[in-house]
């Protein structure tokens, strides 16, 4: 089995920074591609970043310049670093990752998902 734990969400002022991490744990065999998806009341899921096994990253366009997505392999774990934050950020960030499992089954898994507010 294999879980995504995200951690780091909060409230924040405009302007303000915040770093997300998401650990995967469990029957993992490797972690391929991961990224971070956000979700905001009535909008659909959008993709905010992602990055390769080897680490490169990719952005939308709403994230280039003030987000960055770095990975930590020997810890199985992938960070978003939010700088410069605007109340358009609000929303449930979820964590997504594809994990080859220990019996070779690989699928995407999503974590359960942490709150961004950004508000004064």
């Amino acid at each position: 089995q294999v879980q995504l734990v995200e951690s780091g969400g909060g409230l924040v002022q405009p302007g303000g920074s915040l770093r997300l991490s998401c650990a995967a744990s469990g029957s993992i065999f490797s972690i391929n591609a991961m990224g971070w998806y956000r979700q905001a009341p009535g909008e659909e899921r959008e993709a905010v970043a992602h990055i390769t096994s080897s680490g490169n990253g990719n952005y939308a366009d709403f994230a280039k310049g003030r987000f960055t997505i770095s990975r930590d392999n020997a810890k199985n774990t992938v960070y978003l670093q939010m700088n410069n934050l605007k109340p358009e950020d609000t929303a449930v960030y979820y964590c997504n990752a594809l994990i080859t499992s220990i019996d070779h089954w690989s699928q995407n898994y999503w974590g359960q998902g942490t709150q961004v507010t950004v508000s004064s």
